[in-house]
């Protein structure tokens, strides 16, 4: 599968290198707003024909799909035009700023008849589908509770012109850079989010963005939730799930400005642990594992006719409703359903 990447930016360039040795698909064009000499380096190390625009990528007939490493806000537009020019979609995460913006996304690949992915990449590590399949099975009991607290220092030096930093386009500080990644979590492990509580405030960071948020979330199926994150601390991420059994903990990092291209790939989780009600802990083994090359050879063999992408259109949708619900909380300070 040929491949146009839009966004050479760190994460960008994070993806590229992903699939440098994969037989599934390459990346073979490229295009940016800034043109840097950076950009042009990328491009160059990586034989990317760098393109003067994205209407000349999606114009390109050698291009089967595109990989957007874009900000959120415009995701939308960018898959809309994918899908009329018949072109496969990898989206980056945060999907789109609105439920109704990916409602529309939607109807805009299922017309075309394309596929679209969408990159929540722990999703594909083995712990994570370790853990699903204990909760799956019964193992950790009737699930009482999940909590997610992921921080980070990149708020402390994100320049004013950088997407992150703005509140219109990053609203609830970290919620979009990082904590999407916990929301869509629960919904892959234990269902449908039914309403949510945010706080959302700047204490430290220099810009107009909020540096810390927590959000209490009750999922359909009864058991509730928090998500805690912070733009502006040492950079943790701990993932735990409460059962009547058993309590499992998967422990990791978030990205942080610096990291090497590989830790950014293979390093987001380190630590996994099963305490069982009665008994000494677990502590099980993380292998290292590619999580971003697992998610661009799915969305390959997705577009492909194989195995569908396995984070199904209805749990994107619903993904978006909740940071819909968790940004109208921040600014109501009432509880919001999930519409």
């Amino acid at each position: 599968m040929n491949l146009g990447i839009v966004g050479l930016g760190w994460w960008g360039g994070t993806l590229i290198d992903a699939v440098q040795h994969s037989e599934n698909l390459r990346f073979i064009a490229a295009c940016t707003r800034s043109r840097s000499s950076h950009d042009q380096e990328l491009a160059a190390r990586h034989q990317l024909r760098l393109l003067e625009s994205y209407e000349a990528l999606l114009a390109d007939p050698a291009i089967d799909g595109v990989v957007l490493a874009t900000p959120p806000a415009v995701h939308a537009a960018q898959i809309e035009a994918a899908a009329l020019a018949g072109k496969h979609v990898f989206c980056e995460k945060p999907f789109v700023m609105s439920k109704a913006e990916a409602g529309r996304a939607i109807a805009a690949v299922r017309a075309a008849g394309v596929t679209l992915a969408l990159g929540y990449n722990r999703r594909f590590h083995p712990s994570w589908q370790d853990l699903k399949q204990r909760i799956a099975s019964g193992e950790l009991g009737v699930i009482l509770h999940l909590e997610c607290t992921m921080s980070g220092p990149n708020g402390l030096t994100l320049t004013p012109d950088a997407w992150r930093a703005q509140p219109e386009q990053a609203p609830c500080g970290g919620l979009f850079p990082m904590g999407v990644h916990a929301v869509d979590g629960m919904i892959d492990l234990v269902g449908a989010v039914d309403h949510v509580y945010c706080q959302s405030v700047r204490r430290v960071v220099p810009n107009d963005a909020d540096d810390t948020t927590s959000v209490l979330l009750r999922m359909k199926r009864g058991m509730t939730a928090y998500l805690g994150t912070m733009m502006a601390s040492v950079g943790t991420f701990r993932f735990q799930v409460y059962g009547s059994r058993a309590m499992a903990l998967l422990g990791g990092s978030v990205h942080v400005a610096g990291q090497s291209s590989k830790a950014r790939r293979a390093g987001l989780f380190g630590s996994y642990l099963i305490q069982p009600l009665h008994g000494e802990p677990v502590a099980l083994d993380v292998p290292a594992f590619d999580v971003n090359r697992a998610e661009l050879e799915a969305f390959a063999r997705a577009a492909a006719g194989g195995a569908p992408y396995p984070i199904p259109e209805a749990e994107m949708i619903h993904g978006v409703a909740v940071t819909d619900a968790i940004i109208a909380s921040s600014r109501s300070g009432a509880v919001e359903p999930v519409a």
